[in-house]
């Protein structure tokens, strides 16, 4: 269900808004709907990451393993050219 929530906006950014929205046949208020949706996707897609990174550091720091940044990288440009590749084995840091 939707819920009324009232914006105010900047008249020049209102401004720029309509002509963008009127390039992609949507209103100016589908179109604020749809960039709201895709910034908020991309705030909790980050959020993510830094808490996947956190938990990977405390891991990192509690096991005292890691991966060499050299096998890593050779990892990964075998994957981006196509080719088998074994994954990089921890080693203690």
């Amino acid at each position: 269900m939707a819920v009324t929530t009232t914006l105010k906006l900047p008249e020049a950014l209102k401004a720029r808004i309509a002509p963008l929205a009127e390039a992609t046949g949507k209103t100016p208020h589908a179109w604020m709907i749809e960039a709201l949706e895709e910034r908020v996707a991309h705030a909790e897609a980050y959020a993510e990451f830094m808490a996947e990174a956190l938990e990977a550091d405390r891991e990192m720091t509690e096991t005292g393993e890691g991966y060499a940044a050299e096998d890593v990288h050779e990892y990964l440009r075998a994957i981006l050219a196509g080719k088998e590749a074994k994954r990089p084995k921890p080693v203690k840091l």
